[in-house]
């Protein structure tokens, strides 16, 4: 019983080196923000995603490019499991292609395009009211949006970001390549 006292208290004091989890790691200050979901409004810490590779996109319902929800979602899918999380910012900065609230949001994407992907409340992304992340973002890799589903792509390290602009199709291999790549990475 003493060896065993004597043990626990040795972990307590030196703890084992190189075990290190989570919630050990300090949040990568690109994603050390909160952003309100889209479906009710809960704070939601992007720093949850540390360790993962994110793709962040600024999307839109009536946009010509509207249809990349589909492939984001199947994009979410087939890599969720490998540690990527796309997470959809609406937005409707450009040509007002995102009138609606929250609330009509959240049921487009649901009963469109199936998402189940993380989505936020709609937010700017461009322009004076510009979102915290996406300030970063832009200043980490000199591009700004220029129109919907423009997306970011942010290592597991939280330190490196490419950028793709809204042509770029979600199965468009110079992404999936992208995505790939981040993921074999480890930080």
């Amino acid at each position: 019983m003493r060896f065993l006292c004597h043990w626990a208290a040795a972990l307590i004091l030196f703890p084992v080196a190189g075990i290190a989890t989570a919630a050990d790691e300090a949040c990568p200050a690109l994603l050390d923000h909160r952003f309100p979901r889209l479906q009710d409004d809960q704070p939601q810490n992007l720093c949850q995603y540390r360790g993962k590779v994110v793709l962040v996109v600024n999307t839109a319902s009536y946009c010509g490019f509207t249809g990349q929800y589909d492939g984001l979602e199947k994009m979410y899918a087939r890599y969720k499991d490998q540690g990527l999380v796309v997470v959809g910012f609406p937005s409707n900065d450009f040509g007002s292609q995102e009138p609606g609230s929250n609330k009509e949001i959240a049921e487009f994407c649901r009963l469109t395009y199936g998402v189940k992907f993380p989505m936020l409340a709609k937010t700017d992304v461009v322009g004076s009211g510009t979102n915290p992340l996406y300030k970063q973002l832009a200043s980490l890799t000199g591009e700004r949006p220029k129109w919907n589903f423009h997306k970011y792509l942010i290592d597991r390290s939280g330190q490196k970001v490419l950028s793709f602009p809204s042509t770029t199709a979600p199965d468009s291999r110079s992404l999936v390549t992208a995505v790939e790549k981040a993921l074999a990475a480890r930080p």
